[in-house]
């Protein structure tokens, strides 16, 4: 049966055109205006089109020409229609490159016999085009809206899918939910397990997306480790909320590939479409935004959007725009948390911190500034200004015949990866003329997961230079024993995570007590961060830690005050 559709704003006229259309055995479909026509058109494919000249918005000439620029709609037969009946009117459609105009009122039998007309017409002599057209727009398609990898449409089919999904919801006045969905720590797979791997793992999150939603949901993947969802035919937010946890159950669950065994994490942002305002790029942004905040806080594993999430949003802006200023500016400052022995109770090092104060944004929060410096790479001249004023001023106190001490300086990922790394510290210590033995670099666990085997081979270039080597944050990240006892470690520091409930949880002391085990035997030194209470400092004191750092002995303060510090060398 043939397709037919029928674009008209006169509800009266339109539904006299669809009567007649069904009477001739037609499949007939009815748009009340130009735009929801043309996505009518766009979606259904008519076999030919009917449509009203004089329309609001959006009238017959636009829509045509809409249409003819969309290589799936260009070639369908089109009929104007038109209570005009001036020549000028007439010639105007036909020079557009319309099939035929039919002028109000006309009688059945001229309707059907313009109808059969243009479709005898495009059986005989268009038909073996199309059917070329359709085939190389299939192939097309397949190269061009494809996820190679996982076969899922990508970004730019996803967009127009999503689009016909919208108009669907605001004819049925229904909902959409758009989620957008990161996996976190991809990389640490990628960098450990190899590509290969990483390509399997893909895959297998592409397979229980698709088996975790219904057949007539989307499921995309947008590029990297991000993918999307467009949930279709919801009645109310509330309908998505059961779908979540089910779909952050499936994805943790282990993944077997070639025998191994990986675990994994979503992060997923969702917004719901019900107001019939928003656009794609609109949903999809807000979904992205809200996956993106989902990342930061890292306690949760999915979160709606919302407005507020833009307000973050804005200031991560103001702050990557400041942020590329700010060294010029001078407004960075080496703050120092100092670190003490728990046998001697003394002052034996320090951890450098960097601190910002901008005019506009006051002080930053070091959670917010860090991880955009390292997103956009200002993290490498940030962190060697870091190390410079850092060991000119430890240098600077030890002339000053102050206790000589040790200081930590922390390397983001993105640092330590500098291939000029060792060449760019050994000419800071030449230049400061600081001992190497007085420099600690500080790698998260994380950051020595990516590409083991270059780990190693840098690690063992700075200890041959005297400088010590400690994992910060250790317990939060993916470290295989196997991999830690190769590495060239002079210290652990235990996550302040761990140490919070050390008195109060059992698996938390537990915890603690196994990793200063694990170093004892390994000989490698234990420093417990965020230590607050005494109790704290008694548990980790008879469990044999070596030293600490946290609130309990000093926040972190500006040289000034961590000198003053050293002089009173006060001890617990």
């Amino acid at each position: 049966m043939k397709k037919i559709l029928v674009i008209e704003d006169t509800p009266s006229l339109r539904e006299d055109v669809l009567q007649i259309l069904e009477c001739l055995d037609f499949e007939a479909i009815g748009a009340e205006n130009g735009v929801v026509g043309v996505e009518l058109a766009k979606t259904h494919l008519p076999d030919l089109i009917i449509c009203d000249v004089m329309m609001p918005q959006l009238d017959g000439y636009g829509v045509f020409t809409a249409l003819r620029q969309d290589p799936e709609t260009a070639v369908i037969p089109f009929i104007f229609l038109s209570a005009k009946a001036d020549r000028s009117d007439i010639r105007q459609g036909m020079n557009l490159g319309a099939d035929d105009y039919l002028t109000k009122p006309f009688t059945t039998s001229e309707l059907r016999n313009a109808i059969t007309a243009r479709l005898e017409k495009q059986a005989a002599v268009i038909q073996p085009y199309i059917d070329e057209m359709k085939k190389a727009a299939e192939h097309l398609s397949q190269l061009a809206y494809s996820d190679p990898l996982t076969c899922l449409p990508n970004r730019i089919l996803l967009h127009h899918r999503l689009r016909e999904a919208l108009a669907t919801a605001r004819r049925n006045q229904q909902g959409v939910a758009v989620l957008c969905l990161n996996l976190d720590r991809f990389k640490v797979v990628n960098s450990t397990m190899g590509h290969l791997m990483g390509d399997l793992l893909l895959q297998s999150v592409a397979q229980r997306l698709t088996h975790s939603v219904k057949a007539e949901d989307i499921v995309a993947r947008l590029g990297g480790d991000e993918f999307s969802l467009v949930l279709v035919n919801l009645s109310l937010t509330q309908d998505v909320e059961p779908i979540l946890p089910r779909l952050v159950q499936n994805l943790t669950e282990p993944y077997s590939l070639n025998g191994q065994s990986v675990r994994i994490q979503p992060s997923i942002g969702v917004t719901f479409y019900s107001n019939y305002e928003s656009s794609p790029d609109q949903l999809l942004n807000q979904a992205d935004t809200a996956m993106r905040w989902v990342k930061e806080r890292g306690d949760v594993r999915y979160h709606f959007y919302s407005p507020e999430m833009d307000r973050v949003d804005t200031e991560r802006q103001l702050i990557e725009l400041y942020l590329g200023q700010a060294l010029e500016r001078e407004e960075f400052e080496v703050y120092y948390q100092p670190q003490v022995n728990l046998i001697t109770g003394r002052i034996i090092g320090m951890e450098a911190l960097l601190r910002w104060t901008n005019p506009e944004l006051g002080s930053v929060d070091p959670g917010k500034f860090i991880p955009i410096a390292e997103m956009t790479g200002l993290i490498v001249p940030i962190g060697e200004w870091v190390l410079r004023t850092t060991c000119r001023q430890v240098k600077a106190w030890q002339t000053s015949s102050l206790t000589p001490m040790r200081v930590s300086v922390n390397l983001s990922a993105r640092q330590f990866r500098q291939q000029n790394l060792i060449a760019t510290i050994r000419e800071v210590l030449a230049e400061t003329e600081l001992e190497p033995d007085s420099l600690c670099i500080e790698l998260t666990e994380t950051s020595v997961m990516e590409d083991v085997e270059v780990t190693i081979a840098t690690l063992h270039q700075l200890q041959q230079m005297g400088i010590q080597i400690s994992i910060d944050d250790f317990g939060t990240g993916y470290s295989s024993l196997n991999y830690l006892k190769r590495f060239p470690l002079d210290t652990l520091k235990i996550d302040k995570s761990f140490i919070n409930a050390i008195t109060s949880d059992s698996n938390d002391a537990a915890i603690v007590k196994a990793i200063i085990a694990m170093a004892q035997t390994l000989k490698i030194k234990v420093i417990a961060e965020g230590v607050e209470t005494t109790e704290q400092f008694d548990f980790l004191r008879k469990h044999g830690c070596q030293a600490i750092q946290g609130y309990l002995i000093s926040r972190p303060v500006p040289a000034i005050a961590f000198a003053d510090l050293l002089t009173q060398d006060r001890r617990l």
